[in-house]
């Protein structure tokens, strides 16, 4: 049948197929396996993530057709080795989000976001005691991805200590254990540091940040992008006021950059009120 008389699925589905045939395929696509693959596949995901930073629906549509192109890739090298196939992923998604929402598909009554959230989350740690052996012990901790990125792990892992009851009772007990990580941090701060005592007491900090960002409910992975598309967004405008002028930053003073600085923040508090 030719590609034309398909669905758009199935023609990727096919074009996928075509491009690994060992015979006639592309080079490139047949030497790659999963662990190749699988940086494309996370950079697809972040990419996908920008343009909706960006809120760029033309994009957005492009970065999701990217993101899908991974499942397929996936889906066609384990139908190669006879593991699965793109329908059996399909059909593993459907029946897991038809488990998971007892409340839109069985007789579960949750109303608010809070109550389907908190079942969501006993559904998944009974999925997770089901798949364990019983011979191993279980942690609370199961489950949580070592290679995501490792502010988004960390409060994760917060997250599921304190569901067990591991957790500060209030903020302010965060904001403590932070001030305390911060002095540790200087002290290492020595004429002769140790970078490895240096790296310990920043990840220390870090971590109680994750904690914070859990406490007051902010994606602290979505927090920090942010940032950096402010600093990006702000240091540019200091780039193109100094170009006016002839120069470059490297040929700009502290100072001056300092000065560019603000007029970048008072340029966007203009441009929020307009």
């Amino acid at each position: 049948m030719p590609l034309a008389a398909l669905s758009p699925m199935d023609q990727l589905l096919q074009v996928m197929k075509k491009l690994r045939d060992p015979e006639t395929g592309c080079p490139w696509d047949i030497e790659q396996n999963f662990a190749t693959i699988a940086p494309y596949t996370i950079e697809e995901a972040y990419e996908v993530a920008d343009a909706i930073t960006a809120n760029n629906m033309p994009e957005l549509r492009e970065e999701l057709g990217d993101l899908l192109l991974q499942v397929v890739f996936h889906s066609q090298m384990a139908a190669e080795e006879q593991i699965f196939t793109f329908d059996d992923v399909a059909r593993s998604i459907t029946d897991k989000m038809i488990a998971r929402h007892p409340h839109v598909f069985g007789d579960d009554n949750a109303k608010t976001p809070d109550h389907v959230s908190q079942n969501w989350e006993k559904l998944k740690a009974e999925e997770r005691a089901r798949k364990s052996t019983g011979n191993e012990q279980t942690s609370a901790l199961d489950g949580v991805a070592s290679a995501l990125p490792a502010l988004m792990r960390a409060e994760k892992l917060t997250k599921r200590a304190a569901r067990v009851g591991f957790d500060w009772p209030d903020i302010e007990q965060v904001f403590d254990k932070l001030s305390e990580e911060i002095g540790e941090l200087r002290a290492e701060l020595t004429d002769t540091p140790d970078h490895d005592r240096l790296e310990d007491e920043l990840g220390d900090m870090l971590f109680v940040m994750a904690n914070l960002a859990r406490k007051i409910n902010v994606d602290p992975e979505v927090a920090l992008r942010r940032a950096n598309l402010k600093f990006t967004r702000r240091f540019q405008f200091i780039e193109q006021e100094l170009a006016r002028n002839g120069k470059s930053a490297s040929q700009s003073s502290l100072e001056e950059m300092d000065m560019l600085w603000d007029a970048a923040k008072q340029h966007e508090r203009r441009k929020t009120t307009e």
